[in-house]
Formats: structure tokens, C-alpha cells, sequence
């Protein structure tokens, strides 16, 4: 028994959910989302609950139920707060700024580098050193937070680099004399 499928989604107040289906649909204050699911699981709306049941016994179907479930739990929380990832710049004269849709990252490249915001996520940099982005598909925020910190991986000498907030660099001691 899967003890993340058994749980229901509850959807709180100002957020609908509909299916059709094996297509779940989410509607909130933020927006919209929809979700896939496969063939070995049930989906049924009841109330303020989502409540998913998997097709069978077998392995996959027992996979796909939790999977599913997480899955319509993220639209959900999507939907009502979004999610958000926080990047740190550290480096002597590495700097961001946004200029409309584009962020310029001065990273000691022999360019500065552009960087184009996708549709459905939004870029700030409140300060020089600081990056948020934020949307409500969670994949989407995770890989663009991660297309940014690939331009300057922080490195284990200096630490200089792009860094989630909070990200511990394992630091190594470098040449003696």
C-alpha cells in the first residue's frame, strides 16, 4: 500500500478541480494546470477532496498511484502559493540585473550573459547578488533556476559561483607550497 496515494488532496478554498477523463484539470487564484495521469490509476473528485486509486495490484499500477497524487498535489500548490527558488551570486564583481524580460548576469565571462525568461516564470534580482524565480509549474522553476547556476557552478576553492540559497560548497585546500 502506498502511504503518500492513500492521502487525499484536499483543495482549499478558491481552487477547483475537474477530471476528464485521465486528465486532471486545477484552477486557482494563480492559474491553471493539468495533469496526465496514466491508465492504472482511478482519479475521482468528491467534496474538496481528490482521491486517487490505483487500477490493480500490480507494480506499476502501485507506482503510478503515489507518483499521481504527488503530482496533483504540486498543481495544487502550484496554483494557490507557486513555488520559488532563491539563487546566490558570490565573486568579486559577479553581479545580475533584470532588464525587462532578460536578465544580465556579469559572471567574469568574456560577455555578459542574457538570459531569456521563459512563459510562465518570473525572474527578479532584488539585489546584485540574489536571483528569485518564481512560477507555478515546479519543474519549470527547478530548471530554470538550474539553467541560470550552470552559466557559473560555484567551485570548491574559492566557492566563487551561482549557489541556491542555503547550498553548502564542500571547500578543498588547495596547492602547498
Amino acid at each position: 500500500m502506498s502511504r503518500i496515494g492513500k492521502r487525499p488532496v484536499e483543495l482549499p478554498s478558491g481552487v477547483t478541480a475537474s477530471v476528464s477523463g485521465q486528465t486532471v484539470e486545477v484552477k486557482g487564484p494563480k492559474g491553471t494546470r493539468s495533469f496526465n495521469a496514466t491508465d492504472d490509476v482511478t482519479i475521482t473528485v468528491e467534496d474538496n477532496l481528490v482521491k486517487i486509486e490505483p487500477r490493480g495490484k500490480s507494480k506499476r499500477a502501485r507506482q503510478q498511484w503515489g507518483m499521481s497524487r504527488t503530482q496533483i498535489a504540486n498543481l495544487v500548490t502550484g496554483v494557490t502559493d507557486g513555488f520559488k527558488k532563491e539563487l546566490e551570486i558570490q565573486g568579486v564583481g559577479y553581479r545580475a540585473q533584470m532588464q525587462g524580460n532578460t536578465l544580465k548576469l556579469n559572471l567574469g565571462l568574456s560577455h555578459d550573459v542574457d538570459f531569456v525568461a521563459p512563459e510562465g516564470v518570473t525572474i527578479t534580482a532584488p539585489k546584485q547578488t540574489e536571483i528569485t524565480v518564481e512560477g507555478i509549474d515546479q519543474q519549470l522553476v527547478g530548471q530554470v533556476a538550474a539553467n541560470i547556476r550552470e552559466w557559473r557552478r560555484p567551485e570548491p576553492y574559492k566557492g566563487k559561483g551561482i549557489r541556491y540559497k542555503g547550498e553548502y560548497i564542500f571547500r578543498k585546500e588547495g596547492k602547498k607550497k
